[in-house]
């Protein structure tokens, strides 16, 4: 009896690990997500990771429709009944990541399975009518793409003429049961009305950042002098106001956008 005990123990912390069901249950957090999530009385919000559906009722309240989306067959249940009374909530036992796009505006909101976070924020940025994307993720992640360590990514900066990243908020992993290992931080991916950059400049726009994050020496400079004459680099970066020596990670997009308009004049 106590080996079939310790071996359903097992099964269950293999499929949390596997899914990631650390579920937000503290209610002052869930409002907290669902105020940063934004979402208008018309809106339409796809939910990734639905769980029980403590987000999905906080969502509903504040948005036009929600699609709640759960992989999970035992959570699914749950999902259900306690979205019975929502008019305005659909519930879809399916995977989140292999879901139709819309054809019309919407936003993405949930409490998402960490160890899927890059193929949710990849599937988010690829989706053409994503207006928005409020995500729970690790802290570290959420801190590291916003630059809140100082430094910034190369998904950031590739991603930044289209899309601003912001932390809007962190949630002490307390607020979760269970409780896991760290803090979460939520990440707010908000698509720009207008991007800072026409379509056509973007292929040599991301061209340039990924010369830049190429590793050469660790500045910038010594990685954009493999493609731009000197004279030409140090007036860009001059009416930039960088250093040479700054390295590539300490480089703020916005700066990135500079010294591409003035290379390219």
């Amino acid at each position: 009896m106590a080996h079939r005990q310790a071996g359903r123990k097992t099964e269950r912390d293999r499929s949390r690990r596997v899914l990631s069901q650390n579920f937000l249950t503290d209610p002052s957090a869930v409002d907290r997500f669902a105020r940063a999530a934004r979402t208008g009385p018309e809106d339409l919000v796809l939910e990734v990771g639905a769980g029980r559906g403590q987000l999905t009722r906080a969502l509903a309240v504040r948005s036009g429709w929600v699609l709640a989306y759960e992989v999970d067959p035992q959570l699914v249940t749950e999902l259900t009944a306690a979205c019975a009374q929502l008019p305005n909530v659909t519930c879809r036992h399916a995977d989140f990541l292999t879901a139709r796009v819309p054809q019309e505006p919407f936003a993405v909101a949930g409490n998402i399975p960490w160890a899927l976070t890059a193929r949710v924020v990849d599937w988010c940025l690829r989706a053409p009518r994503m207006t928005s994307a409020t995500l729970l993720t690790q802290l570290e992640y959420a801190r590291k793409r916003t630059g809140d360590f100082g430094r910034w990514s190369q998904l950031t900066v590739l991603t930044w003429p289209n899309f601003h990243w912001r932390l809007a908020g962190r949630i002490p992993r307390g607020a979760f049961r269970p409780v896991p290992r760290v803090d979460a931080g939520i990440l707010r991916l908000e698509r720009r009305p207008v991007p800072l950059l026409p379509n056509d400049d973007l292929p040599d726009y991301r061209a340039m950042v990924e010369l830049g994050f190429g590793g050469v020496g660790g500045s910038l400079y010594a990685s954009l002098r493999r493609r731009h004459p000197q004279r030409r680099l140090d007036a860009a970066f001059r009416a930039g106001r960088l250093d040479t020596t700054t390295p590539v990670g300490h480089v703020w997009p916005e700066q990135w956008l500079a010294l591409f308009r003035l290379l390219r004049r």
